[in-house]
């Protein structure tokens, strides 16, 4: 064999192996659930082993049972969730009118109650989570950190419906 040859009958080589496994580049397609001889109970679809957590589930779960703190920008955010979300139904101001209501539907409980007023605000977040009633769940809708917002701007309105002059000392000054 010739020097010249070498080279040629190198890259030839290299070149035919790289062709005769298709392996990586075209693999079995398998359908959830479908059968596959992959693992040992013949299934395609496994359970995540033991203490695995996905990724951004531990952010969620705090953001879930820690409410943030109040303030303006959380009250805002919930008054702009709250008119998309809720006042369909419960109205802008709380009391259970809202245009779905007047179309007919029936009316959801007001804000203003003795019921809703005393409970807590995990009551709420687990309302807009799970659902009550004719209400179904917002969970795939409301991110939890606008749940607790919508909470806080609830809590603003049933404030503002059974608010006292005393509650609010500088409202006496603009008093007559």
């Amino acid at each position: 064999m010739t020097a010249r040859a070498l080279p040629w009958l190198l890259l030839l080589s290299s070149v035919l192996a790289g062709c005769g496994d298709h392996s990586m580049s075209q693999q079995n397609r398998y359908g959830t659930f479908s059968k596959a001889g992959l693992f040992k109970d013949g299934t395609e679809a496994q359970a995540l082993p033991p203490g695995v957590v996905a990724q951004g589930d531990l952010d969620r779960l705090q953001q879930i049972t820690k409410p943030p703190a109040v303030d303006m920008a959380l009250l805002a955010r919930g008054r702009e969730r709250y008119d998309i979300y809720c006042s369909p139904c419960h109205g802008f101001s709380g009391h259970g009118d809202g245009m779905i209501v007047q179309r007919g539907f029936p009316a959801p409980p007001s804000y203003h109650s003795a019921r809703l007023r005393s409970a807590d605000a995990q009551h709420f977040f687990d309302v807009i989570t799970h659902g009550y009633g004719a209400m179904y769940s917002y969970a795939a809708r409301v991110e939890p950190r606008d749940r607790w917002a919508i909470i806080a701007y609830i809590r603003a309105l049933q404030q503002s419906q059974h608010a006292d002059v005393a509650d609010v000392p500088e409202l006496r000054s603009k008093l007559p």
